[in-house]
């Protein structure tokens, strides 16, 4: 028994030790690629979509900061003022959606920007409480070593925006024909709009639907620095 528990206890502080190297590692080195990545690409013979996988690594520097404006104001505007997960959010959705989902009603999310970094970068993309586990460890972990502003550049540059289009550089190049630099505000507007599902909504043939929901961030996104 005495052997069992040693045995446990050494794998699960290899298991912290190792999570905190690749959450330290990835907070100067931009990731490669994504779990979500590889799984796509896997499914792509079976669902007819892209075996592209488009993606390129820019610094925060070379992204338009509408472009931070927008996908915060779209996603998660309390960004700067939680720690990680919304839990006051948590709550809302808990007491929402019971009823919700008796009147047939997609449920209501409470995924914050971290937490969406924490599922893209490290974690499988099918659901089950054992990630959901791990996904509570990253998150509280990569606003610890990587920070807000860290957390906001890995995320624009890692998330899907397409089939195939992976990060704001060649979400930029590929529904717009410019770069994620000159990207203008209405077109920040308009891939903050298609998330979380922009397999399902083209930012570059948006429908009057995204139209409408983009044109609520306009007046948001448009200059200035994100309110913290």
């Amino acid at each position: 028994m005495r052997n069992i528990l040693v045995w446990t206890w050494r794998t699960a502080l290899a298991g912290i030790v190792g999570m905190i190297s690749v959450v330290a590692v990835f907070r100067i080195v931009p990731p490669a690629f994504t779990p979500l990545m590889m799984w796509r690409f896997v499914q792509a013979p079976f669902t007819g979509t892209s075996m592209l996988v488009r993606h390129q690594w820019v610094s925060a520097d070379n992204v338009n900061p509408t472009v931070f404006r927008a996908v915060i104001n779209s996603e998660d505007r309390k960004f700067y003022r939680h720690g990680g997960i919304d839990w006051d959010a948590v709550r809302a959705a808990e007491r929402a959606n019971p009823g919700r989902i008796k009147r047939g009603k997609p449920p209501r999310g409470a995924s914050t920007i971290t937490m969406q970094t924490a599922k893209n970068v490290f974690l499988v993309p099918w659901r089950s409480m054992v990630r959901k586990a791990f996904e509570v460890v990253f998150v509280y972990l990569i606003e610890a070593l990587w920070g807000k502003q860290r957390i906001l550049e890995v995320y624009v540059n890692m998330i899907e925006w397409g089939d195939g289009i992976y990060g704001v550089q060649q979400a930029a190049r590929q529904h717009f024909g410019t770069t994620a630099a000159q990207i203008r505000p209405d077109q920040a507007g308009l891939l903050a709009a298609v998330l979380p599902n922009p397999r399902k909504f083209n930012a570059g043939k948006p429908s009057p639907y995204i139209k409408r929901k983009a044109s609520g961030f306009r007046g948001r996104v448009g200059g200035g620095a994100s309110s913290k």
